[in-house]
């Protein structure tokens, strides 16, 4: 289980870059790179890591289902997962 600071400061980034992405779009159109600058380094989208919503796990995250891969095989085990059942054949 992570850290709360470090899914609080996750989640700070995040709302960073919801905020400034109208501003850094346009200011990327306009071709304004000292004005981009400028901007805070968290309000860059390159700076986000996907992380476990459940847990905050930053490493074997399933996009898809927005949880690591402990917690999916958990879940699908438990049938909490819709249209997901272990495979056999």
């Amino acid at each position: 289980m992570a850290k709360e600071s470090i899914k609080a400061r996750e989640r700070k980034r995040e709302r960073l870059v919801e905020k400034f992405a109208e501003k850094r779009k346009a200011l990327k159109e306009a071709g304004d790179y000292i004005a981009l600058q400028k901007l805070p380094k968290n309000a860059s989208p390159i700076r986000l890591h996907n992380r476990c919503k459940l847990t905050g796990r930053p490493k074997g995250y399933m996009r898809l289902f927005g949880v690591s891969r402990i917690n999916f095989r958990e879940m699908a085990n438990k049938g909490l997962i819709p249209g997901v059942r272990k495979a056999s054949w």
